[in-house]
């Protein structure tokens, strides 16, 4: 079994750089960080970067995980074993990804993923670009063409527990916050959302005039899961990306948890009755 962590890192491809790098700052509220390549790097908490973009296409994007050096090449056995085809990451690409060493496949999806291992993180604390109350990179939405497949894949090749389900979409975790993935039933593959977690409802408002003024999308919320219990606000970013601040997500006690089974309906993602404006979500209006 491939045993994985928290989330490390997304890396975006963008089609606008600068503004890109803006909504990173002025919006999210993170912290500009070493940046080399033509790549801009943003950290959201004590490690060195946990969000990049580079100019390319938005299709383009990348998720990583966490994972112990000395079990990277197990794990590169076990995905080869199941015909996936593993790349180990060269010297300058682990230089850029800050980290001591990588290996990057693509799942049967056609998400690409990235197993990281000695992310570097920073002596100095995250100064935010703005007073967002951000306090780290949390999880991630990733698409899903066979939720049933992916589930798998992520439950019994990798180490990833079920929490709750909502229909057919599985909350996994992979340490003990309720999740760090939600597969999200669609007809293509990639990141479908990006959470950062903020201290407070406090903050999570803030954010969500803040982005009213700025006249930025927002998709879902201000709404509170009856799952993972996080108070919310989701909004699109640059490339139509979806962005998610929240707070008060639940942790799992691992000895006396159960997953739960919700229905496809709008009460089990908001219990404050807010409705996602989100097309893979809408079948459960």
């Amino acid at each position: 079994m491939i045993r994985i962590g928290k989330v490390a890192y997304t890396r975006l491809k963008t089609a606008d750089l600068v503004s890109a790098s803006a909504f990173a700052t002025k919006i999210l509220g993170l912290q500009p960080a070493d940046s080399r390549q033509g790549e801009r790097h943003f950290r959201s908490d004590d490690r060195a970067q946990t969000l990049s973009y580079a100019e390319g296409d938005p299709a383009d994007n990348v998720i990583a995980f966490a994972i112990d050096e000395d079990d990277l090449d197990p794990a590169a056995a076990t995905l080869e074993r199941l015909g996936l085809a593993v790349r180990r990451g060269t010297r300058d690409e682990c230089e850029v990804r800050q980290v001591r060493d990588f290996i990057a496949f693509e799942d049967f999806g056609g998400t690409r993923i990235e197993l990281a291992a000695s992310q570097q993180v920073s002596g100095s604390r995250m100064f935010p670009s703005r007073d967002g109350g951000v306090t780290g990179f949390s999880h991630v939405g990733l698409y899903s063409s066979d939720v049933g497949r992916d589930e798998h894949f992520w439950t019994q090749v990798c180490n990833a527990r079920v929490s709750d389900w909502v229909g057919q979409l599985p909350l996994l975790r992979t340490t003990q916050v309720h999740h760090s993935i939600a597969l999200i039933p669609a007809p293509k593959s990639g990141i479908q959302h990006i959470n950062h977690q903020v201290a407070s409802i406090d903050d999570v408002l803030r954010s969500y005039n803040l982005l009213r003024q700025h006249n930025i999308r927002i998709v879902f919320g201000a709404g509170r899961h009856p799952t993972s219990g996080a108070r919310f606000v989701y909004f699109e970013g640059p490339d139509k990306m979806v962005y998610e601040f929240s707070v008060g997500v639940n942790e799992v006690d691992e000895d006396t948890y159960r997953e739960r089974q919700f229905g496809f309906e709008p009460s089990s993602f908001c219990m404050w009755g807010s409705r996602p404006d989100l097309a893979e979500l809408r079948a459960g209006q």
